[in-house]
């Protein structure tokens, strides 16, 4: 869910200014109403049936079995991203790669849920629900990834949108960038990628999202998921545009103050997302097919991810990988990872002037041959 912007959004530019802003405005359409509704309603099906079918009797164990299977797939994924993406390429076989990949993602998207579901239950096991102890946790949780320079890695859709590409569909950042060639240090900085930095981040979540079900309209579900939609797309709506100026001032600035300026701005995004995740999530509960769980959530579950799949944002659905605060040049550190037609549009230029040239060569090649093929002129005709 999460990504980086580097170059990215130079890369991109091109065209009139009009054009240009007509992507970008339906990219971020496209990633609020359609893609952040569609992970949502992932998660929360996928996160539901575990709930139904996972060790019911004894919620401490079934939080353990989820964290413990999903931190160790996570933790294979990571260490052996650069097998996947060696072996598995389209130009080998393009059907082996399209099915394969997407099997991937089937299971390492349950792996991310049934992390996330193990830590976040096991924190609720053991350090209850009271505010203080919400507040004192995310609070500290917060300060430690901004520390780490990681707190850029609490956000998700509608704030990032993963394209199914090819290129880079296995890859997962680790916090050190260590060589897999390293392969002591690159395994325990897989380790602390996934176990440090994930747990933090879902500390950050767990707490925000309770501390809003305690303090907004408790009494009232409905009108309290409502209120998280209207707040969370409001806020939205004023991050995204207000993202020109902040990448116009934080690239005027340098150093600790630039890097304030980008986690205070990932904070307010992380405030949105947190709003609209928890009212999708709790309104699915409300609305879809309340009295029936099972067909409810095996229905979301798989229109969701099949949509994705279709869309060719399936990726959308993990968290992996550990992102650096403020690491790209410039104001490109507070751009948010949402190109989705205009990378799609930039590909089918960069085809066509592939094709162009490809088609030229030729034209060129015969007009050279014909060129040779005319016989000299004779003194007697230059007269």
């Amino acid at each position: 869910m999460r990504g980086s912007t580097a170059g990215l959004a130079d890369t991109l530019t091109s065209g009139s200014r009009a054009h240009t802003a007509l992507l970008e405005f339906a990219d971020v359409l496209f990633a609020s109403v359609v893609v952040a509704p569609a992970v949502v309603t992932y998660w929360k099906s996928t996160w539901s049936l575990m709930d139904l079918y996972v060790l019911t009797e004894d919620p401490v164990s079934s939080a353990a079995v989820c964290a413990g299977f999903g931190l160790c797939l996570d933790l294979l994924f990571c260490v052996f991203q650069t097998q996947l993406g060696k072996y598995l390429r389209p130009d080998r076989s393009r059907l082996t790669y399209y099915v394969l990949s997407r099997i991937y993602t089937c299971v390492a998207g349950i792996a991310c849920v049934g992390g996330w579901r193990g830590v976040w239950n096991l924190l609720n096991e053991c350090t209850g629900d009271s505010a203080r102890t919400l507040l004192s946790t995310t609070v500290a949780a917060t300060l430690s990834l901004a520390a780490l320079r990681t707190l850029r890695n609490i956000c998700a859709a509608p704030f990032a949108v993963a394209v199914d590409s090819p290129q880079d569909y296995f890859d997962i950042p680790t916090m050190f960038r260590t060589s897999s060639r390293e392969t002591a240090l690159y395994i325990l900085d897989c380790v602390f990628s996934v176990t440090v930095v994930g747990s933090l981040v879902v500390f950050v979540w767990r707490g925000s999202w309770a501390l809003l079900d305690i303090f907004l309209y408790p009494d009232d579900q409905v009108k309290s998921f409502w209120t998280s939609l209207v707040v969370g797309y409001a806020i939205v709506v004023v991050t995204f545009a207000t993202q020109v100026p902040m990448r116009w001032a934080v690239g005027k600035l340098q150093g600790a103050p630039r890097l304030l300026v980008a986690d205070l701005y990932h904070l307010v995004s992380f405030l949105a997302t947190v709003n609209v995740w928890r009212a999708v999530w709790g309104l699915m509960d409300v609305y879809f097919f309340p009295d029936t769980p099972k067909l409810s959530n095996w229905c979301s579950h798989i229109i969701s991810l099949s949509l994705l799949i279709l869309l060719n944002c399936s990726n959308s659905i993990l968290v992996r990988g550990v992102y650096i605060d403020a690491e790209e040049p410039a104001g490109d550190c507070v751009v948010f990872p949402c190109h989705y037609l205009r990378l799609f549009f930039h590909k089918e230029r960069i085809k066509k002037r592939q094709k162009g040239s490809l088609t030229a060569a030729p034209t060129s090649a015969t007009k050279k041959i014909e060129e040779a093929s005319v016989p000299l002129q004779t003194p007697e005709e230059k007269v």
